[in-house]
């Protein structure tokens, strides 16, 4: 308890799965928290909930749409007004598309990129410079194993948890001398909704087949390495990629 007090947090696609999580335990460790979704319903009930758990106002739902800049900077502005100048931005949202080279439509490819790696990027851009005026932050961008290596009929989703590990990278580079820390979290099959709507249990099976710990990650285990870079205990760590994927990285790709 107590390791994020006085902390404020963004946690975009913290309505559900990974990003619920994350949620939770930020706030269980004392930040006040945005959680920033499309998904309205479930993100104003996961906002209530903590409000209740916690005993008081530490934590707010804001419709946001990741791909969108004006959407960015509106999200910032009112969480700098409702609860103090941004510490941690927990770039946690994004979408799951399966397709093949030769068949995979344009449009979807887009949609891909515009969630996933624009997404952060816009994120990355809209808190530099709150956190730089507030004298630094610390930004954790999710990527994935598939930005680790490749996976059969993933090339639109592995193209942009490449490109959030390279931007990951620039970013700690330019931003690090602002005092602001950037990281990218790596995390293998986990079940959340969006791993569960492609396949569902027979999916959640055959992953936990392929992983050296014979099983699959939750949430919540993914959330403590989030509270970890978040947190102060964390402050020599700028630019790393940490893997949270029961082993599936440490030898050949998860597809193979």
């Amino acid at each position: 308890m107590g390791r994020l007090d006085n902390k404020v947090a963004i946690v975009t696609g913290g309505a559900q799965g990974q990003g619920a999580a994350i949620a939770r335990a930020y706030v269980a460790e004392g930040a006040k928290v945005v959680i920033a979704d499309v998904a309205k319903d479930e993100g104003q009930a996961l906002a209530d909930e903590l409000c209740r758990t916690s005993g008081g106002a530490n934590a707010h739902f804001a419709h946001h749409d990741v791909s969108d800049e004006a959407s960015w900077t509106a999200l910032v502005e009112d969480t700098n007004t409702r609860f103090g100048p941004v510490d941690v931005l927990a770039n946690n949202a994004g979408i799951l598309r399966f397709g093949d080279i030769e068949r995979m439509p344009a449009a979807e490819v887009e949609l891909v990129w515009r969630v996933n790696q624009l997404g952060v990027f816009l994120g990355m851009q809209a808190v530099a410079r709150t956190m730089r005026k507030n004298g630094g932050g610390s930004i954790i961008n999710a990527s994935s194993v598939e930005g680790l290596a490749g996976m059969p009929s993933c090339t639109a989703y592995a193209a942009t948890k490449w490109a959030i590990r390279g931007m990951t990278k620039c970013a700690a580079m330019e931003l690090g001398p602002k005092g602001i820390r950037v990281n990218s979290v790596h995390p293998g099959m986990i079940d959340t909704p969006m791993t569960r709507v492609h396949g569902g249990d027979a999916a959640m099976e055959y992953g936990a087949s392929k992983v050296p710990l014979r099983r699959v990650g939750l949430p919540e285990d993914i959330a403590p390495v989030y509270v970890f870079l978040a947190s102060d205990e964390s402050s020599y760590i700028n630019g790393a990629e940490i893997a949270v994927d029961g082993g599936v990285t440490s030898t050949h790709a998860f597809g193979a």
